[in-house]
């Protein structure tokens, strides 16, 4: 992926799409304006739109799990009203951010073809078997009808109908933005949740989520720091990792299965943290807690891509995602991984748009009559066109 030099002004023959995106921090909106007409994809402009407290705080709410605390905001009566306010703002403001975005690149809402919005997901249940579902927010009709943009969106459920895990659908996406050379490439997306995809050339892309990347680490220093996360991995490195309640954390049994496997945040979370971690977690200095979390990241991502790597060695890798500005795990990454990694920024995108990026790509796939899962990926039935279209 290359970015343009020029982001102002836009080719007659560009084919311009919006990829909308938050992830599971929740803390903001990145909108990646996206030129597909040559081979090689542009960037033509990014804008990270924040949610303001009481979308976060509603979104969290669904997400996390209402607790029984003062949970209701008013005029809601219960979870279904807040599921509702706030599947309508994070509509509203990511028409917001749409605006924005078309302001700083100087074109209007007609030069662009569709928004591909991700919304955000507030549950996701791959391995429920027959009671399996994923749900992500942002009303799209509501998109479509501020933006004057068609809009493409609610991408998981489908490839979920057909079998598959729904997630992650990052990899055939990063094959187009990060074209692999002849020796393949692995790119690494750390966000709350890290997923790998391992790109071959002229072969159908693998990938997995591979445990908690960033919202383990972010919701303890959230708790100990009341700041939403550990800039630089300063905290993490202040304290020194502990082996025994790394085994512990290690120990869970999604790190031995199999992909196609997907997770989030209602897995890895605090209360699993407690649960799992046990009276580490009450005796150990919380510095030696954040420096332990950071290793369970960067083990759990070696071990799932060990097999890649000896089958492939000297892969290269590419980082995205918010973890990819985290200098600590950054280093600890590369050290573990016994190879060179590199920001995808590197590659002319920098780590926050990657993911705006690839949702960019699913909505022209969709709107081409084109596939955007990868089966080897996520497990379904086969190829799939993913989402709806809600036109303007």
């Amino acid at each position: 992926m290359t970015t343009d030099p020029n982001p102002k002004h836009a080719d007659d023959n560009a084919e311009l799409f919006i990829g909308a995106m938050t992830g599971t921090s929740i803390d903001a909106l990145d909108l990646c304006l996206c030129d597909f007409s040559t081979s090689q994809p542009r960037l033509i402009a990014h804008h990270q739109q924040p949610l303001d407290a009481t979308l976060t705080a509603q979104l969290k709410r669904l997400a996390r799990g209402i607790n029984s605390e003062s949970i209701y905001d008013s005029p809601a009566i219960d979870a279904i009203d807040l599921l509702g306010m706030a599947d309508r703002r994070l509509a509203e403001t990511t028409a917001a951010g749409v605006a924005r975005l078309l302001g700083q690149s100087g074109l209007s809402a007609k030069a662009v073809r569709a928004i591909g919005s991700h919304g955000q997901t507030v549950r996701h249940r791959p391995d429920w078997r027959e009671a399996a579902f994923t749900l992500q927010l942002g009303d799209p009709s509501r998109i479509a009808e501020l933006t004057g943009i068609t809009v493409a969106a609610d991408f998981r459920r489908r490839d979920m109908a057909a079998g598959g895990q729904g997630a992650p659908l990052a990899p055939p996406a990063h094959a187009a933005l990060f074209p692999p050379g002849p020796e393949g490439r692995i790119v690494i997306n750390l966000g709350g949740i890290a997923n790998a995809s391992i790109l071959h050339p002229g072969q159908e892309p693998i990938g997995l989520d591979t445990g908690p990347a960033n919202t383990l680490m972010d919701a303890w220093h959230s708790r100990h720091r009341q700041a939403p996360f550990d800039r630089d991995g300063q905290w993490a490195a202040s304290g020194k990792a502990h082996p025994a309640l790394l085994d512990q954390l290690l120990g869970e049994s999604f790190f031995a299965a199999p992909a196609p496997k997907s997770t989030g945040p209602e897995h890895f979370n605090l209360d699993w943290l407690q649960r799992l971690g046990g009276k580490w977690i009450e005796t150990l200095p919380a510095e030696d807690v954040q420096a332990t979390l950071l290793e369970l990241t960067v083990e759990s991502i070696a071990r799932a891509l060990s097999r890649w790597q000896t089958d492939r060695p000297g892969m290269p890798i590419t980082l995205c995602g918010g973890g990819a500005y985290n200098g600590r795990l950054v280093k600890r990454l590369g050290e573990r991984l016994a190879a060179p990694v590199e920001s995808s920024a590197a590659l002319g995108l920098a780590p926050e748009c990657v993911e705006g990026a690839a949702f960019a790509w699913l909505a022209r796939q969709l709107l081409s009559g084109q596939p955007g899962n990868a089966p080897s990926v996520t497990g379904a039935a086969g190829p799939r066109l993913l989402g709806g279209i809600y036109p303007a």
